[in-house]
């Protein structure tokens, strides 16, 4: 018999691990939930206190529902409610110390994973295969399982053995993609710079979204539409 997950369609991983970055991760999530996507989402124990520390908002196991709502509905700048109730159906919450957890096992069906943002130590531990929490296991079989990987690496600068490990990562098929935010597309907002970040990582998913203008090839597109 065929194992499929409780969502009944296909989601995409999205680990949030220990980096500075709980903005990008709201973004991502946001858009995958917008587009129709189902979503399977691990938070790292080290990510919670960077979460607490960023936004004041304790994510709970036993609450992470209420607590997730809260996060989502919370803007980039730290105003509670900017973007309003948003609907968590489609989410799976997964303990990060379940190594029983669905996204363990690579016959569990999901599209791929989006680790957002991704500290070093993350980077390190999927780069070797340490699997040392469910994050880094759906990461390691997400690679195994020749599935998409996006890594949104959030550090600066860069050390010679995190640009190591990025490279295997590279090697192995996943998306390094670090988050490094473009002024192109006419930001005015912190919320807009978070944003690209974020629709740079869905676009390197494949899944479509309204995150930022795209460039079109014409100079001056930015200071127009911020003028």
């Amino acid at each position: 018999m065929e194992h499929v997950n409780a969502n009944s369609r296909k989601p995409w991983v999205v680990g949030v691990s220990g980096a500075s970055g709980t903005p990008y991760a709201a973004s991502v999530l946001r858009a995958l939930l917008a587009a129709g996507e189902a979503v399977d989402l691990v938070v790292s124990r080290a990510s919670r206190l960077t979460l607490l520390d960023e936004t004041g908002i304790g994510l709970r196991d036993a609450h992470w529902r209420e607590d997730l709502a809260q996060w989502l509905a919370r803007g980039a700048d730290g105003k509670p409610d900017t973007f309003g109730e948003i609907g968590l159906d489609d989410v799976r919450y997964w303990p990060a110390g379940d190594l029983a957890a669905g996204p363990s096992s690579g016959s569990y069906a999901v599209k791929g994973m989006i680790i957002v943002p991704a500290s070093t130590a993350c980077v390190a531990g999927v780069a070797l295969g340490l699997s040392k929490d469910l994050l880094q296991r759906a990461a390691s079989v997400t690679l195994k399982e020749r599935r998409p990987l996006i890594v949104a690496v959030r550090e600066t600068p860069l050390n010679g053995q995190t640009l190591k490990h990025l490279v295997t990562l590279d090697e192995a098929g996943a998306v390094v993609l670090p988050a490094s935010p473009a002024f192109y597309a006419g930001a005015t907002h912190i919320q807009d710079l978070v944003d690209f970040v974020a629709g740079r990582a869905l676009d390197a998913a494949g899944v479509p979204h309204t995150l930022y203008r795209r460039w079109e090839g014409e100079l001056g597109g930015a200071s127009r539409e911020s003028g």
